[in-house]
């Protein structure tokens, strides 16, 4: 187990910034103290110009394995992961085949178990015609981070849109229930309404629209208001979805929260023109007036947390390069995990977010959120989970620095004013200055439920 002592050092930790030591040991932070003194077998960083984060957890990934493992696999995109600061991952149920069982369940947890150099949990999948399945989820809740109701368009039979289904599972749910909230209903009126019109990238946020995010998610909460149920709502991209959101209870007494997303919180349905489908996801990126109102509602605590909503597909499925490429065969999906953080430092460059904010957003309050055990902050005693972050060096994100194994990012080209230098993971230096220790491993992630 790797021993570590890092100098002067600005902490990044529950609303403030403070210049100190710390020490990492046994896996655990060990002590932070304004002076420690360098003992024999610990590896000394200066710290001087850096700031230290506590490692983002990030509440919405997908991985692709097994079953589409062309597109990525939990290695690849744990080692993307770790190189954006990402020190643990939630990963979605729509895989080949889709995790309706708990054995599918497990057998992801054993392949991330051999494979994931980050730490991991994976969310139990929903269909019409799995509910009794499903919540057998009930007797691992100490162990499983959520079930994931898709409530809108998916594959694989992931769809859940039978109400009796879906009243059994939020009454009888013990562990979090996190929803991708579309209302397929109104995306398929919309479609109609287009008619035989040759679709672009810009009506993606027209078929799939505000009404049809709103719809969804609000009857996700009035299921939850009914039944008690605690609700995770992922990745809100419209404004009129906000005021189903309140920010008058502490996070820790919230039933109801709600996540947004690193590419909701940049891009704007402008952007179709240069970047066409490469920004195609669901739910789709809207018009630009949407974008102040998500920025507000997240640092006024409305939204609770930041995601990527990593989802990798080749460059063909995206039909990058293809002039002929058309709206159905073009996939949804961004790879995102390992720029989230440089994302949002690039937005504290421009003085829209705290370094303390994105510690809150990205890290504490995802651990407060699901209740994860010993992780989530820059604690003594807690898992040495943290990230280094040169503010001073700026990065320009490229297809070819991106490890994503689809190869590409749709952030190609930007220059952000900071870089990544280290993420200790467990206590070990996974990421230091673009090498990787591929011999890493992460640990599962535990949650703290009565």
């Amino acid at each position: 187990m790797q021993k570590y002592l890092i100098k002067n050092i600005m902490l990044v930790n529950e609303g403030s910034i403070i210049c100190t030591d710390i020490t990492f040991a046994e896996g655990v932070i060990q002590k932070i103290a304004p002076t420690i003194s360098h003992q024999q077998g610990y590896t000394l960083i200066h710290g001087e110009g850096l700031h230290l984060l506590p490692g983002v957890i990030d509440d919405q990934v997908h991985y692709r394995e097994p079953g589409l493992t062309h597109k990525a696999t939990i290695y690849t995109e744990a080692k993307a992961a770790v190189a954006g600061g990402v020190t643990s991952y939630m990963e979605m149920p729509n895989t080949v085949p889709p995790v309706f069982t708990q054995e599918l369940l497990q057998h992801k947890y054993d392949i991330a178990a051999r494979n994931s150099l980050a730490n991991y949990s994976f969310y139990m999948g929903t269909s019409n015609n799995n509910a009794d399945e499903a919540l057998r989820t009930n007797d691992l809740k100490n162990d499983v981070c959520g079930i994931k109701i898709f409530m809108g368009s998916s594959t694989g039979g992931l769809l859940v849109d039978n109400y009796l289904t879906l009243q059994k599972l939020f009454a009888e749910s013990e562990v979090l229930i996190a929803t991708h909230c579309e209302d397929e209903k109104v995306i398929n009126l919309n479609l109609a309404n287009l008619g035989n019109t040759l679709l672009t990238p810009a009506h993606h946020p027209i078929i799939r629209n505000d009404d049809a995010c709103y719809e969804s998610s609000y009857v996700a909460v009035q299921l939850a208001h009914k039944y008690n149920t605690r609700l995770h709502v992922l990745h809100i991209s419209t404004q009129r979805e906000l005021q189903l959101f309140g920010n008058m209870l502490p996070l820790k007494q919230k039933r109801i929260t709600a996540e947004v997303c690193v590419h909701h919180l940049h891009f704007t349905a402008d952007d179709y023109a240069t970047l066409g489908y490469q920004i195609k996801c669901n739910p789709a990126i809207k018009a630009a007036h949407n974008k102040p109102a998500l920025w507000q509602a997240l640092l006024d605590g409305r939204l609770d947390v930041i995601a990527t909503d990593h989802a990798p597909h080749t460059i063909a499925e995206k039909g990058i390069g293809n002039p002929n490429a058309t709206y159905n065969q073009c996939h949804a999906g961004l790879p995102l995990i390992q720029h989230g953080l440089s994302l949002m430092l690039h937005y504290h460059q421009q003085g829209q977010i705290s370094l303390t904010q994105i510690a809150e957003k990205m890290s504490h309050n995802v651990a407060a959120c699901f209740n994860i055990s010993n992780r989530g902050y820059l604690r003594e005693g807690y898992a040495a989970d943290a990230v280094l972050v040169n503010l001073n060096q700026p990065n320009t994100i490229t297809n070819e620095n991106s490890l994503y194994k689809c190869a590409w990012t749709p952030l190609d080209g930007l220059t952000v004013p900071a870089s990544i230098t280290h993420t200790f993971i467990n206590g070990n230096m996974v990421y230091n200055h673009g090498v990787i220790d591929e011999t890493a491993k992460g640990e599962r992630l535990r949650f703290l439920r009565k």
